[in-house]
């Protein structure tokens, strides 16, 4: 099982379109979309998060987004009315880039503090570092990307999936700049596209098996 996310938003279309991108980042997430007024207007329904929130939750909790300052009363309001208040939470975050960075952790498998770690810290800036060159115990791969939209959202979280639970630290470089493989963001935020050629780094105990899953993934285009 894993842990449930819940999408509060004032416009139904939006918790709606964003449920459906996140559920391509996370398949095996329950993602619920709570938006709109229950006559189809714009606003948020208590009624509607409450239930939203009790179908998210497969036993591992859940986690709420909210859009804008009433959601977020909406959804704490709700939270407060369940059974068990515990086994949710209100995380303030981006709604689009804290839903995507809660999937993929969710998808991977953490745990509900982590799931809200995770979309929280997606308001701060991409951790992009400067290249500082192979370091001591890391093994390396250069790739060309051939699939058309590089690592961009799917192709970034399948790769954060590819390598969530193996004992390594895994970073993709893109000319000066370092990501951290762990984080959909990151990738993201290099721009790497179709025909560029990156560096894809590892160590610990696993770093040959997260080169190689990686590898896999880039020389069948992602799935694409």
């Amino acid at each position: 099982m894993s842990v449930g996310i819940v999408l509060v938003s004032h416009s139904a279309k939006i918790a709606e379109g964003l449920a459906e991108l996140a559920a391509q980042m996370a398949p095996d997430v329950t993602i619920v979309a709570a938006g709109g007024l229950a006559e189809g207007g714009i606003g948020t329904d208590y009624d509607e998060v409450v239930a939203a929130t009790q179908r998210a939750d497969s036993g591992a909790g859940v986690v709420l987004l909210y859009d804008l300052g009433s959601a977020q009363m909406t959804a704490e309001l709700a939270v407060e009315s369940l059974a068990d208040p515990s086994a949710a939470v209100v995380v303030d975050a981006p709604l689009v880039e804290g839903a995507i960075a809660a999937a993929v952790a969710a998808q991977g498998g953490a745990d509900r503090q982590a799931v809200s770690e995770a979309a929280a810290s997606a308001g701060a800036p991409p951790d992009l570092t400067l290249d500082d060159g192979v370091q001591d115990g890391e093994s390396s791969v250069e790739l060309t990307l051939r699939n058309d939209v590089g690592l961009h959202a799917r192709p970034a979280a399948v790769l954060v999936r590819s390598i969530a639970g193996l004992d390594a630290e895994v970073t993709v470089r893109l000319g000066e700049e370092t990501a951290d493989a762990n984080s959909v963001l990151a990738l993201m935020a290099l721009g790497a596209r179709q025909g560029d050629r990156i560096e894809v780094r590892a160590k610990g105990a696993q770093a040959e098996e997260a080169l190689t899953k990686v590898k896999d993934l880039v020389d069948q285009n992602f799935g694409e």
